[in-house]
């Protein structure tokens, strides 16, 4: 059984529109959404339609259930006061620019969802098993206790934007990073393949190049995203 999973497209639909291409060339059984379809970029909608098209599996992201129900902060950590002020500029734009039919589908998205195959136990979700917004960093604490504390065989997350594989014990923790506002010092979108077969799990981490330019072009464009957001987006950084 081959997973595709893919996480944090962000309103990126020219990263989302490549990464779902070079999924088609990989021979996947599946792909599965970890959840942040919006936010940050200026496609939500074209994005949120292409997910529905390809009738993917999606998990709520905190920027999903933010904009679906109508909440005023995304959910984010934010020590610094301008990345605050900054992704209330995002959640203002989104929230104008998602159709009220959106909101919609972003509301019904489940919070996470329990698969089997080849014996084995995957459970899916945006932040972690315990709150939507935590982030589940590689080699962190937060991490390491909610990996002691799982049930399945393989927990499979996103939100930090950076993806990773890693056991504790025999249990597998899979980050699937990010296609549309990657932090991994490189513009290009990524996500990860798990390959699961009867005698072992393997995970690999792809990246797909796409026109970055065009993106980052549109948001400064706009009148309300921060120009910043485009350098994040060129960049492929966090800060």
């Amino acid at each position: 059984m081959r997973i595709a999973v893919i996480s944090d497209i962000h309103s990126n639909i020219y990263a989302l529109d490549n990464v779902m291409s070079d999924i088609k060339n990989r021979n996947v059984d599946m792909v599965v959404c970890t959840g942040d379809l919006v936010g940050y970029g200026t496609r939500p909608n074209e994005v949120i339609h292409r997910i529905k098209e390809e009738k993917i599996l999606t998990i709520m992201g905190n920027y999903d259930d933010a904009i679906g129900n109508l909440k005023i902060v995304c959910g984010c950590d934010y020590p610094d006061p301008k990345d605050a002020q900054k992704a209330g500029l995002s959640m203002h734009f989104t929230s104008q620019e998602t159709t009220e039919e959106n909101k919609k589908y972003l509301r019904s998205l489940p919070k996470e969802a329990v698969l089997t195959f080849n014996n084995k136990t995957i459970r899916f979700v945006h932040g972690s098993t315990r709150v939507i917004n935590e982030y589940l960093k590689e080699n962190s604490k937060e991490a390491e206790e909610v990996m002691n504390e799982l049930v399945e065989d393989i927990l499979v997350c996103g939100h930090t934007h950076i993806p990773y594989a890693k056991y504790y014990g025999e249990k597998l923790l899979v980050n699937g990073g990010s296609v549309g506002k990657p932090k991994t010092n490189k513009p290009d979108a990524n996500y990860v393949i798990i390959d699961i077969s009867d005698s072992n799990v393997k995970v690999e981490i792809i990246e797909v190049s796409y026109d970055f330019e065009k993106m980052a072009k549109e948001i400064e464009e706009d009148e309300i995203l921060p120009n910043d957001f485009a350098r994040l987006i060129r960049q492929g950084s966090s800060k």
